[in-house]
């Protein structure tokens, strides 16, 4: 049985926290500010297993996202308060917004108006990059940041527990192509138990694996990184940092790809 755990963000627009990845970064969440909505019910999701339910509040609506968003930027530049990046992520998949699209570029030119250097970033599971009006959407942020945690079928429903049965490693590495150059590639390392099977992404096979897809996709940067934050998962172990970086470099070397380790 995994840990009782509820959403972490209880807003639209949350932040700024500092990123360890990422920089000061602004939140913007996509998902009801009291409940989970997502494609994936991953093992290791800081936000809790999907059976917590999806709330009463709904998504949020274009309208409030943008006018919260105004909101805070103002006010943080008013501050000169500093911001590295925008960040769609929070308690489930942004993508999943029917209005992500216009969504984006409603960011996109706030952004411009009041930090025209902050980088846009979206946190993305790649369920949705099969949707035209959402890959199209993701090409424009400055950093499309797409989850592959393994490549090989048993091991990712493991890790990732898709919605969608047809959800494969095979279909979304091939529709990753698509940001061949531009998006960046994301992989959660870690290793453990989930209902008595073991959990290990970080066996010679799967690292293989992994060095196979990325190869495929050629995305222009590779993320790598283990468990920062309590798991609903409770057999979950994390990666140190020293291994994660022995993997990097072999994935980096056999590759050719810039690898980010945190």
């Amino acid at each position: 049985m995994g840990k009782d755990q509820t959403v972490l963000f209880h807003s639209t627009i949350f932040g700024p926290i500092r990123s360890r990845r990422l920089g000061v970064s602004l939140g913007v969440n996509l998902s009801p500010s009291d409940g989970k909505i997502c494609s994936f019910d991953c093992i290791y999701c800081e936000a809790g297993y999907n059976a917590q339910g999806a709330g009463k509040t709904g998504l949020p609506p274009r309208s409030k996202v943008n006018a919260d968003l105004r909101a805070k930027l103002s006010t943080m530049k008013e501050a000169g308060e500093p911001l590295d990046v925008i960040t769609f992520s929070g308690n489930g998949e942004p993508t999943l917004h029917p209005d992500f699209p216009a969504i984006i570029d409603d960011v996109l030119r706030l952004r411009d108006e009041f930090y025209p250097e902050a980088k846009v970033s979206v946190l993305t599971n790649s369920t949705r990059i099969f949707t035209p009006a959402v890959a199209e959407a993701l090409k424009k942020v400055d950093n499309n940041i797409l989850k592959l945690d393994s490549a090989i079928d048993h091991t990712m429903r493991l890790i990732d527990q898709p919605n969608d049965p047809a959800f494969s490693v095979e279909r979304v590495v091939d529709s990753l192509k698509q940001f061949a150059g531009t998006g960046i590639i994301q992989t959660m390392i870690l290793r453990g138990e989930h209902d008595g099977e073991t959990v290990d992404n970080t066996t010679p096979e799967e690292i293989n694996a992994l060095i196979e897809a990325y190869k495929a996709i050629s995305p222009r940067e590779i993320m790598i990184y283990s468990l920062d934050r309590s798991t609903p998962e409770e057999k979950l172990i994390k990666v140190e940092k020293p291994e994660l970086e022995a993997i990097g470099k072999r994935i980096a070397e056999a590759t050719d790809i810039p690898v980010q380790v945190n």
